[in-house]
């Protein structure tokens, strides 16, 4: 039976707390999936639904970006897909009534849990200037505000246009298409937030800015490494493809901080003996401090270098640049300060090369780990310099796999939502349509808080996501936000951004997923592209949310109109109308798309992308090889009596969306504000397991951020490092900290103290 939205905040102030497990799914998760599904969606719905997630003839699960196999299961879907789809399937609503009984002010003093768990909003809302409280508008009234707001803006760089990751192609290229008609390449995404460090680095040494591997790849490697990822809890179908690798004989290596439950033991539910027994994963687990990766994969390079025979010479000949420079740098490696970055043991790091050596094929998978770091594209350069030692670039069973964490975030920057884009992609958007795309270099979302807060920008357009609650440096965020003359966001749901506005603010509620989308042409679909470069279809099932609901590409089309009037030939209309048509060009805009549609047509299963390293061992990059790097070594330096923190997620949560308020493998319920410290390191500072601590961050700039009121649990971490969720712990990021290169907000390495408090 589905069940009502939770009528206050549930108090957070004694969480319980019990030992870590040590293994992931199985029939807990099962149990879990089934009690929120129903929750929100009913027996009956939940089946028809979830039956249909990641299905050929169904829709893209809105959650991760993991592909599928070409033969699917019937339960395509994980614990974390699952209760994404049953919060956007939900039969909550939230409409007007909701919003006249809500100020913002309350809405403000509401934890995200708590919004997010009222439903579907059903209308449109406008925050009228002065207003204390959102109240209905008309669609045409509410693009006729955006009109105004666009047109009295002194440049169109004063505008702002963001997209989320779980934005449609479809979508996000009419969003960019709008954006450089208009005037502006201010198009900030997540991938600014997170893979961004990813895409410099790969770009630079390999020349595409993705990964390089398939499913069939993983199968078929020796050798797995995965540093700085959680997939038990972010990724969890991941677990499945690393148990068919262990299956086939490979090895895995687990580069983190924090021991988690998903690299220790998987029990997979789709079988009998998993659901028992389930298969152990990591062969070896170095349990690094944190940010000191770069450190590890340097020393790794130069003992490969030092060993006779190592080195794939033909391929390091024939296919790469920089190696002399390289090599040089790499021979300079120090043990005693590699073990003084990294906390492992001179032991570890030998038999971690012993596997490096061993294997023929191999695969490094990361995620924020390795991404949100000062030194964070450096870092990953070490990595693909490891791979290109070994020729593990373009070989069957090898290359490296940065794995995305929402299902479009990939597909977005496909599209063109990019604030640097590319020449030839401006030309051939210029071409296709007939405009003139800015070429100065837009805002990403750093510098568009920025702007924000300094007045350069006035008018901030979100598609989807939850802007506020993403970033860092939460009030400098919010109080940039406040700036604004107009916030507009374009949701399925309500969360913090919704609380946090401009003089004027739109809730503009569009389409879900799972939602049947039916337009002047007929029943739609819309595409995505996964986490190694496959394009596909979606489609949604269910009967909308709300009569008054927009699709995404309808908004985007209609938003167009309003602000381009007469002066746009773009066929908004016919785009809104048919999104065939859109994947038209598409097609003649965006290498490897071409034959679109007919492509979609002939295989359900969608295609894969050119990717020219993979397939043919080519490297577009500026030396037309694959590049070797020689950064120096960095790692962060931590003062006496600091702790250096990371910011993760829970079980019950993806991205800023808060499902529940326990993370289950780690042994947390009933609150998030926890921060996990090492025994030893608690013990140093006066803090017993339950006691209460305030956590201020320390930065150049002497501005004194505090979180206050954690518990503090005493836990396995690497010594010297702590661990704490966010976006409560977003407060502590500075806005300037971020990584070289990338501007990525270093969210995994926050120096701290710890402040006794009072229990509260």
């Amino acid at each position: 039976m589905v069940s009502k939205p939770p009528a206050g905040d549930p108090v957070q102030d004694a969480p319980q707390v019990t030992p870590p497990q040590h293994a992931a799914a199985g029939l807990p998760a099962v149990g879990h999936t089934l009690r929120i599904a129903r929750e929100q969606m009913g027996s009956l719905r939940t089946a028809r639904t979830l039956l249909k997630v990641n299905q050929k003839d169904g829709f893209d699960c809105p959650g991760c970006a993991w592909p599928e196999e070409d033969k699917r299961h019937v339960a395509e879907f994980c614990e974390n897909g699952a209760k994404a789809v049953a919060e956007e399937a939900t039969l909550r609503r939230v409409t007007p009534e909701f919003f006249a009984a809500h100020p913002v002010a309350d809405l403000a003093e509401r934890s995200g849990y708590w919004l997010g768990q009222q439903g579907r909003i059903t209308q449109p809302m406008l925050l009228p200037e002065g207003g204390d409280r959102y109240e209905p508008v008309t669609w045409e009234r509410a693009f006729g505000i955006l009109a105004e707001e666009l047109r009295a803006l002194d440049s169109p760089d004063e505008a702002l246009f963001y997209t989320s990751g779980r934005t449609s192609n479809e979508a996000a290229f009419l969003l960019q298409l709008f954006a450089r008609e208009f005037g502006t390449n201010n198009l900030p995404d997540c991938s600014n937030m997170c893979h961004e460090s990813s895409g410099s680095a790969l770009t630079e040494t390999i020349g595409v800015g993705k990964g390089s591997v398939s499913l069939e790849d993983l199968h078929r490697a020796d050798l797995i490494v995965v540093a700085g990822q959680n997939p038990g809890t972010n990724h969890p179908r991941m677990l499945s493809a690393l148990e068919k690798a262990k299956a086939a004989g490979a090895r895995i290596i687990s580069v983190n901080p924090l021991p988690e439950a998903g690299l220790e033991r998987f029990k997979n539910p789709q079988t009998p003996r998993g659901m028992l027994r389930g298969a152990a994963l990591t062969d070896l687990f170095l349990q690094i401090r944190i940010g000191g990766d770069q450190a590890l994969f340097r020393l790794l390079n130069k003992l490969v270098l030092a060993t006779p025979g190592a080195v794939d010479d033909e391929f390091v000949r024939e296919h790469t640049h920089g190696y002399e420079e390289f090599a040089a740098a790499a021979g300079e490696a120090d043990w005693d300060e590699a073990l003084a970055a990294t906390g492992l043991e001179r032991s570890e790091i030998e038999r971690a090369l012993e596997m490096v050596l061993a294997s023929e094929r191999t695969i490094v998978c990361w995620a924020m780990g390795l991404t949100q770091h000062k030194h964070s594209v450096p870092t990953i350069r070490e990595v693909v310099n490891l791979l290109l030692l070994r020729g593990n670039i373009g070989r069957p069973g090898a290359g490296v796999c940065p794995v995305r964490g929402h299902s479009n975030v990939q597909g977005d920057r496909t599209m063109g939502i990019f604030e640097r884009p590319a020449p030839a992609f401006l030309d051939a958007l210029d071409k296709e349509f007939g405009i003139v795309s800015p070429r100065h270099h837009g805002f990403d979302v750093v510098r568009s808080i920025q702007a924000l807060r300094d007045g350069e920008a006035k008018v901030f357009f979100a598609m989807g996501g939850n802007f506020v609650g993403a970033t860092p440096d939460t009030e400098v965020t919010e109080a940039a936000m406040r700036r604004a003359r107009l916030t507009v966001h374009v949701s399925t749901k309500l969360n913090r951004s919704h609380a946090v506005t401009g003089a004027r603010a739109l809730i503009l509620p569009t389409l879900g997923r799972t939602d049947k989308d039916v337009q002047k042409g007929g029943r739609q679909f819309v595409t995505v592209e996964d986490s190694m470069s496959l394009v596909h279809a979606s489609r949604g099932n269910l009967p909308p949310a709300s009569p008054h609901l927009l699709s995404e590409p309808a908004i985007v089309a209609r938003m167009a109109r309003a602000v381009l009037g007469d002066g746009s030939a773009t066929p908004w209309e016919e785009f809104e109308a048919d999104y065939a048509r859109i994947r038209d060009r598409i097609a003649r805009v965006v290498p490897g798309f071409e034959d679109f549609n007919a492509r979609l047509a002939a295989d359900p299963g969608g295609f894969a992308l050119p990717h020219a390293p993979r397939d043919e061992r080519r490297f577009p990059t500026k030396t037309g090889k694959a590049n070797f790097t020689a950064a120096p070594v960095e790692y962060p330096k931590v003062p006496e009596g600091r702790l250096l923190l990371q910011t993760l997620r829970s079980h019950d949560q993806y991205n800023t969306t808060i499902y529940g308020l326990d993370d289950r493998y780690r042994g947390i319920k009933g609150g998030r504000r926890v921060v996990l410290v090492h025994p030893e390191d608690a013990a140093a500072r006066g803090l017993a397991d339950g006691a209460y601590a305030d956590l201020v961050s320390e930065w150049t700039d002497g501005v004194e951020r505090r979180a206050p009121g954690f518990r503090v649990v005493h836990y396995p971490t690497a010594r010297g490092c702590a661990a704490a969720y966010y976006p409560e712990t977003n407060v502590l990021v500075p806005l300037e900290s971020t990584a070289d290169v990338s501007n990525t907000p270093a969210s995994k390495s926050v120096i701290v103290r710890l402040e006794q408090s009072p229990s509260t």
